[in-house]
């Protein structure tokens, strides 16, 4: 039998079965055995077990692998998406009921031969990027365990840095499926809001609320958005997007401002991005700058603004009538939604508004690059002060639904040992294809 890598890659796979190397059924064995290896890790909320993925093992038999892309694909689901039959719990076991269908995203990746292998842990109700906030358990860091590993889409991270799944559905409001995959060295495909579909999601801030990929390389993000992407009528919020197909940006943006860094190893993070921008400009002379104090009024409507209300709008119901549910940290952020009145939150949107118009400008046909993180923390330190630590980890992350982007967080290099460091690509919602495009771009140009 052949030896699984250490991290699992779609191709690599689709190969060895191509070739009667392996089969599924030996995969699955195998991410199990990993899975249990390392229950210490919290990555889990329902474990990958051979009993429970039989059908879909079964179900392969009745598919053609030429005509089903993710045929036999191992992939994480985060636990506020709906797999049929598997409690959903969001990370608060009063709040667990029971889908008698799956997600709209989680269907389409079936029906395009993906094998669910278990849902993930996460940051209670997706609310933080620290990875911590979990009646089921912080998730370590996978390349350093005494780090944060990053959240709110922690376990999906985890899974697929621990080669316990090729890809790993996360969802993403302000970061959360950018912020793991810079922690733990992998990419974070963020579409446009609407272009994947949101049906069967537990809420967490819904005009904002976006579904995301983890993987271990960009092919795999794009081979999973191909499977994914498309309008859902029982969704009120989706969109029709096109598929991204590489297209060179006309321009590239860097911020003017040199990046703030933060945690014990903000030295290192500052080196690294340095030594980024170095190779950025080698391969894109024609480089710009960019005044990021519009990003920042952005994210500031997120958390310290009225739009936190819509997550007590969401949720608020469920943490008044289940009182001790909730854990301390996640209800109060809740809560802070509600001084908040109509007038403020008007005042917001007619804000956001004007800042959409100058951005749609600015970034037209158009990258715009920041570093993912201005650095990590220690699980001790989120212990010690989790609101002002959780804060830092969004500073570059927090604007890009409220503007209305899309994204993709890339390792760009370690800024330690085994310690990661990781950009964002930004783009215009639809332009999806102008990150597939630099990357393509950079790629030629490696070495």
């Amino acid at each position: 039998m052949i030896i699984l890598p250490e991290k699992l890659t779609l191709s690599w796979l689709r190969e060895h079965y191509l070739q009667s190397k392996i089969d599924p059924e030996q995969v699955i064995a195998e991410i199990s055995l990993r899975a249990e290896a390392a229950a210490n890790m919290s990555i889990w909320i329902v474990p990958p077990d051979p009993e429970w993925i039989r059908p879909y093992l079964d179900r392969l038999s009745e598919l053609e692998i030429d005509s089903h892309p993710l045929w036999g694909i191992p992939f994480a689901i985060k636990d506020n998406i709906d797999l049929a039959g598997v409690l959903t719990t969001a990370a608060c076991p009063d709040y667990a009921y029971m889908p008698d269908q799956n997600a709209a995203v989680v269907d389409r990746l079936i029906e395009a031969g993906a094998i669910p292998v278990g849902k993930t842990n996460l940051d209670q109700f997706a609310t933080g990027l620290v990875g911590t906030r979990s009646p089921f358990g912080a998730v370590p860091n996978a390349l350093r365990q005494e780090l944060i590993s990053g959240g709110s889409s922690a376990g999906s991270a985890a899974s697929v840095a621990k080669g316990q799944a090729v890809f790993a559905l996360g969802t993403d409001t302000a970061g959360s499926g950018r912020v793991p995959a810079a922690l733990n060295g992998l990419y974070g495909w963020k579409p446009s809001c609407g272009a994947w579909p949101l049906s069967g999601v537990v809420p967490a801030c819904a005009s904002l609320d976006c579904v995301t990929v983890f993987a271990n390389s960009i092919d795999d993000c794009l081979v999973v958005d191909h499977a994914v992407r498309g309008r859902d009528a029982e969704d009120p919020w989706s969109q029709e997007y096109p598929y991204p197909e590489p297209q060179r940006p006309e321009r590239i943006f860097l911020p003017a401002k040199e990046p703030e860094f933060f945690g014990p190893f903000a030295e290192n993070y500052q080196l690294a991005w340095h030594k980024t921008v170095d190779r950025i400009r080698k391969i894109w002379p024609e480089t710009s700058t960019i005044d990021g104090s519009l990003l920042e009024r952005a994210a500031g409507i997120l958390y310290e603004g009225p739009w936190i209300a819509e997550r007590w709008a969401d949720l608020g119901r469920f943490v008044e009538t289940h009182p001790g549910s909730v854990l301390d940290v996640t209800e109060k952020i809740l809560r802070s939604g509600i001084h908040f009145d109509a007038a403020s939150l008007f005042e917001a949107i007619h804000e956001l508004q004007s800042m959409k118009a100058q951005v749609k400008k600015l970034l037209h046909e158009a990258v715009l690059i920041l570093p993912t993180c201005g650095g990590t923390w220690t699980r001790e330190q989120v212990i010690e002060d989790p609101v002002k630590k959780n804060s830092a980890l969004g500073k570059y992350t927090n604007h890009c639904n409220l503007l209305d982007l899309c994204a993709v967080a890339v390792p760009s290099g370690w800024a330690a040992e085994n310690l990661p460091f990781g950009i964002t690509l930004f783009a215009l919602a639809g332009k999806e294809g102008l990150l597939a495009g630099f990357l393509s771009n950079a790629g030629k140009h490696k070495g």
